[in-house]
C-alpha cells in the first residue's frame, strides 16, 4: 500500500520554503482550527493525526487516488471541528454522558459545518465534517442519511473515529485492545459501519498495518503514560530529553528522558500551574501535514474547492 510509506505525517519531511503557498496557508487556517478541539480535551492528544492517518490509510485500500485519500484524511483531521461549540461540562466529564448531555455532543456536526461556511476549502471537508456519525441503517445523526446517501469520505471517517475512540484511553475505561475492536466493528457492521470498509478495517488490522497508529500521537510517536491518567500526554517531534511536559487532566509534571531511542517520561511529583498547562499546539505537524497534501494536489486544491468529495462518482463499495 502506497499509504504505508507516504501518509500524511511521514517523518523526515522538510520545508521547501518557509513561505507557504497561497493553497498551503488555506490548509494551515483549516487545521489550525481543528487543533482547537483537541486543545480542549486532554484525553484526546493526538486523536485527530490518528483519525487522519487512519481514514488515508483505509481511503488507501479501497482504491482512492492520491488526491482523494488526501482529500479524505483532511476531512478525518477536521471531523470534530464541532465540537468546539460543546460545553466543557460535557466535552470533558470523566464518565458516561446522560441522555441530555449525549444531545449536546449530538450537535458538533451541525455546529461544524457552520464553523466552516465561508472557507474557500469548506468543500472540501465539509461530508466528513457533518456526516462522520451517519449509519447505513439510517440511525445516525444529524440527518438520519442511510447506506449510499452517505458520503464515501464520511463513511470512511466515521469508521476510522469509532475505531479510534475504542483503542484510546478514556476517563471511564482504559483503550481496548486492537482485536476486541475489531470485534465490535464487525459486530456493527452493515448497521452502524459500512459493510465493505469495515471489511478493509478489519484486513488492515489483522495484517498489523494499524499498529503503529493506535496510540501513537504522530508518526513513531507513542503516547506516554501519566500514572493517575492513563496514555494521555502527547509529545510532539520537536521535544528533547530534559524536556518538562504536563498532565493537562490532573496537572502532573514529567520530565523526558531518553530511553534507547525514544523519550519516556518520568514524573517528577510536582504539579504544573496555569502558564505550564496551557494546551499545546503542533505547529510542525501542521506543516507537514499541509506539505504533504500540496504536494499530491498542487493544482488541484483551487478546483477542489467548488468540487466536493461527495460529488465524485460512488464506487462499487460491496
Amino acid at each position: 500500500m502506497k499509504a504505508e510509506t507516504e501518509g500524511l505525517s511521514a517523518p523526515g519531511s522538510a520545508a521547501r520554503d518557509e513561505t507557504p503557498s497561497p493553497a498551503g496557508a488555506l490548509l494551515a487556517s483549516l487545521l489550525t482550527m481543528a487543533w482547537f478541539v483537541e486543545a480542549r480535551d486532554p484525553y484526546t492528544g493526538g486523536h485527530l493525526w490518528r483519525v487522519s492517518r487512519l481514514s488515508h490509510f483505509l481511503a488507501d485500500r479501497a482504491g482512492f487516488s492520491a488526491s482523494e485519500s488526501a482529500r479524505i484524511a483532511l476531512g478525518g483531521f477536521l471531523h470534530d471541528l464541532g465540537k468546539i461549540g460543546v460545553p466543557d461540562a460535557v466535552l470533558r466529564k470523566p464518565d458516561r454522558l446522560t441522555d441530555d448531555e449525549f444531545a449536546h455532543i449530538k450537535t458538533h456536526p451541525d455546529i461544524g459545518l457552520r464553523l466552516l461556511a465561508g472557507h474557500p476549502l469548506a468543500p472540501l471537508v465539509k461530508a466528513a465534517v457533518h456526516c462522520h456519525h451517519e449509519r447505513p441503517d439510517g440511525k445516525g445523526y444529524p440527518q438520519g442519511l442511510a447506506a449510499s446517501s452517505i458520503p464515501e469520505a464520511a463513511r470512511i471517517v466515521g469508521i476510522c473515529d469509532a475505531f479510534d475512540a475504542m483503542t484510546s484511553h478514556r476517563p471511564y475505561r482504559p483503550g481496548m485492545p486492537r482485536n476486541t475492536a475489531l470485534s465490535i466493528l464487525n459486530s456493527e457492521r452493515g448497521t452502524q459501519f459500512d459493510a465493505y470498509l469495515t471489511g478493509l478495517v478489519i484486513e488492515l488490522g489483522d495484517a498489523g498495518f494499524l499498529d503503529h497508529v493506535i496510540g501513537h500521537s504522530d508518526e513513531g510517536i507513542p503516547l506516554q503514560d501519566c500514572p493517575m491518567c492513563g496514555p494521555t500526554l502527547a509529545l510532539q517531534r520537536a521535544d528533547k530529553s530534559g524536556d518538562r511536559v504536563y498532565c493537562r487532566n490532573c496537572a502532573g509534571e514529567f520530565e523526558l528522558i531518553e530511553s534507547g531511542h525514544a523519550l519516556v517520561a518520568q514524573p517528577t511529583g510536582r504539579k504544573g500551574g496555569p502558564q505550564q498547562l496551557q494546551a499545546r499546539g503542533d505547529p510542525d505537524l501542521i506543516r507537514r501535514t499541509v506539505e504533504s497534501i500540496v504536494e499530491v494536489l498542487p493544482s488541484d486544491l483551487t478546483a477542489g474547492a467548488t468540487s466536493p468529495l461527495s460529488a465524485y462518482p460512488e464506487r462499487n463499495m460491496t
